[in-house]
């Protein structure tokens, strides 16, 4: 009788196996968990709107059992018959099952359930019946039952075998076929009625902007937990119509400030470990490549896949393409995000995200096309402050969909309408508006537009100097690192004075978030030999060696780059800079360790023995390199450089040595020529 949870669409939220399984517990603790089961079915709200008379049905069934339950406590029970406790035992999971079904209901997509309905009915009526059978083997007569309560259980046989198939009704099954042939018309690039879409919408109940972005929400859930392509293709289509019928029926949205409803949340709130250097975003899948750097897999893949050989944070040739799972790092990103109450679904690491990844048919495409133009030409009709606001916080949160949506809203010519907004004095629009153009900077051909659109740099360059709000200045250098992921723009941008002073003051005076930003901006800029001058003109080896004891990792990777690309003497002579890289070397953390000796390598070589001899006056140096050296878990340029480092200091000491003994001989009377070439071949080799 017991049926399997593959029974039942995979859901996330869906029990374990084990809900499925009768409790092994005494026959009284048996028949009072049955009683709470029944109650806790009876407190249940039928459906609304789909499949309500389904439910209401076996609810009120459900209400009938807990009175049988109810009498059968009364009595004084030590052991109920056999034949009872096998039925009690398979009614508790058809009970079990009944409470699960309407849960799922309840808590899931209404767009998806009308598209399941006749198989939903089916659901409740084989429950139904099975419910019917038991009742049918139930011994009434082996309990002292009151004469009502037999002629409840009679009653409810009696419903059961009265549904002979399960009920589908046919108004559900009308909106089911006018909710397919409005995905039809769209597929065919027809824009919907607008009041046949406003009669799917109050069927459903979707009746406001707030109803809608939950059914988008659930849509997501249910994609990210669906195993079918076929179903997973239908989800996103419905998906799109949603968020079109949203915009188009209710507006845009009032953005809120609680999180609850917002899918997108706020970029800042992420720790830096957890987001993907390239996209910004929360990793879901994160791999190490061969330089021992971290990113999410979709992002690293499509970097290569588009030409690229070199590590995006370090500027480093990769020696190979492999990707290595970071999982230590993966079930940190869950454990985090389980605990902030973030909704995440873990990716599968042989498969492409089933949401973020390219629209998978042309009925979802389409209709995120017109989600785009609607709110595009609504914003170019010059709206008041307040509605620009909810229009371009409406972008910002399609932006951040998918590739395909960064596509169809620059497509439609949003990245000129949002110049303007740029300068806003209002915060929250500024900071959607640059956001917005963040997100969209992520698809490359976008990046194109967005360096070729007349005013829209300047616009950027213009809150990263002076944003209302730190996080608008935070997501302008965000952008500006975007940008720079294309090597033509990389150069372009390091010309600009204004953005190298920007991406400084913001290093220097913003909150983590933000100095984390500018910072990565900082990085790819410092790739560029021509530009780490201009970088060092303006004040970056000081500003980097300020933050090193707040963020070591960013700080030591960005003295590396400018040390290793012209700037090692700049690095060798800032204040405390050779000190506190050999801190980072000897107590930072792994990833920063490694870029730590890269930086010390290049300023040893470049800045002299006085340099040197700094470095060996570090306590415990030499044994953080040994320990570099020999890591399990560190990367095999990371024990290069840690070796390179090593001879540095052997021969430095070597050469003290040597000195020292010369110079104990020259009190003596012997010559000191040969010391000095010999000190002079020694440096010479460092």
């Amino acid at each position: 009788m017991a049926i399997s949870p593959q029974h039942f669409p995979p859901r996330k939220r869906r029990p374990s196996a084990g809900s499925f399984i009768s409790p092994n517990v005494s026959d009284r603790k048996l028949v009072q968990s049955l009683l709470l089961l029944s109650q806790e079915i009876s407190d249940l709200k039928p459906l609304q709107f789909l499949l309500s008379r389904a439910s209401s049905s076996i609810i009120r069934k459900s209400k009938l059992l807990a009175v049988l339950f109810e009498e059968i406590l009364r009595t004084s029970i030590t052991f109920l018959p056999q034949t009872a406790v096998l039925c009690f035992q398979e009614i508790y999971i058809v009970l079990q099952r009944i409470k699960t079904l309407i849960e799922d209901c309840s808590n899931g997509s209404k767009m998806w359930l009308l598209m399941q309905n006749e198989s939903v009915a089916n659901s409740f009526h084989e429950l139904t019946l099975d419910l019917s059978t038991l009742l049918d083997i139930f011994p009434v007569k082996d309990f002292d039952l009151s004469h009502d309560v037999k002629e409840i259980v009679l009653l409810v046989r009696k419903q059961c075998r009265g549904e002979i198939e399960a009920f589908i009704d046919p108004g559900n099954k009308s909106l089911r076929h006018d909710v397919l042939k409005l995905l039809d018309q769209i597929k065919q690039e027809i824009v919907p009625d607008q009041s046949k879409l406003a009669h799917i919408f109050d069927k459903l109940g979707l009746r406001d902007s707030i109803s809608c972005r939950d059914e988008i929400e659930s849509l997501q859930d249910e994609v990210r937990n669906q195993n079918c392509e076929k179903s997973t293709a239908e989800m996103v289509a419905l998906m799109g119509l949603v968020r079109y019928g949203k915009c188009v029926l209710f507006g845009a949205s009032t953005p809120t400030s609680d999180g609850k409803h917002d899918s997108l949340v706020t970029d800042t709130i992420f720790p830096a470990d957890f987001r993907c250097p390239i996209s910004l975003e929360l990793m879901r899948d994160p791999v190490v490549v061969a330089t021992g750097h971290t990113y999410d897999r979709a992002s690293i893949g499509l970097w290569i896949d588009s030409g690229h050989k070199t590590c995006p944070k370090t500027g480093q040739t990769l020696s190979h393409t492999n990707m290595i799972p970071n999982l230590a790092l993966k079930n940190l990103i869950l454990l985090w995000c389980r605990e902030q109450k973030i909704p995440i679904e873990a990716e599968d690491s042989n498969s492409k995200s089933k949401v973020n990844s390219v629209i998978v048919n042309k009925a979802a495409l389409e209709a995120t096309k017109m989600t785009a133009t609607f709110l595009v030409n609504k914003l170019s009709s010059s709206p008041s402050t307040e509605a620009a606001n909810r229009i371009v916080h409406e972008l910002r949160v399609l932006a951040k969909t998918d590739s395909d949506s960064r596509a169809c809203i620059a497509e439609a010519g949003a990245i000129t309408s949002l110049v303007r907004y740029l300068g806003s004095e209002d915060p929250n629009l500024q900071v959607n508006a640059v956001t917005t153009i963040l997100n969209l900077s992520i698809l490359d051909a976008n990046k194109t537009r967005i360096m070729e659109t007349n005013g829209v740099l300047d616009g950027v360059i213009g809150v990263l100097r002076s944003g209302v709000m730190w996080e608008a200045r935070g997501n302008a250098a965000a952008t500006i690192f975007s940008l720079t992921a294309v090597h033509d723009y990389r150069k372009k941008l390091g010309r600009k004075t204004r953005i190298i002073k920007g991406l400084i003051e913001l290093a220097k005076a913003g909150p983590s978030s933000s100095k984390r930003d500018a910072l990565a901006a900082i990085l790819n800029l410092a790739g560029e030999r021509e530009v780490v001058k201009r970088l060092v003109e303006g004040g970056i080896v000081e500003t980097v060696v300020e933050v090193v004891d707040e963020l070591p990792e960013e700080a030591v990777t960005i003295l590396a780059a400018i040390a290793k690309r012209g700037g090692a003497l700049a690095v060798a002579s800032a204040n405390q800079a050779v000190r506190k890289i050999a801190l980072v070397l000897r107590n930072g953390p792994e990833r920063a360790r490694e870029s730590a000796a890269s930086a010390l390598v290049s300023v040893c070589r470049n800045g002299g023995q006085q340099v040197v001899a700094l470095l060996a006056e570090t306590r415990g140096i030499e044994r953080a390199i040994w320990e570099l050296m020999g890591g399990a878990g560190g990367t095999a340029r990371a024990k290069q450089k840690a070796a390179s480092l090593l001879r540095i200091l052997r021969r430095w000491s070597a050469g003290v040595d040597y000195h020292q003994h010369q110079h104990h001989q020259m009190q003596e009377g012997f010559s000191s020529t040969a010391v000095t070439n010999t000190t002079s071949r020694t440096i010479l080799h460092v």
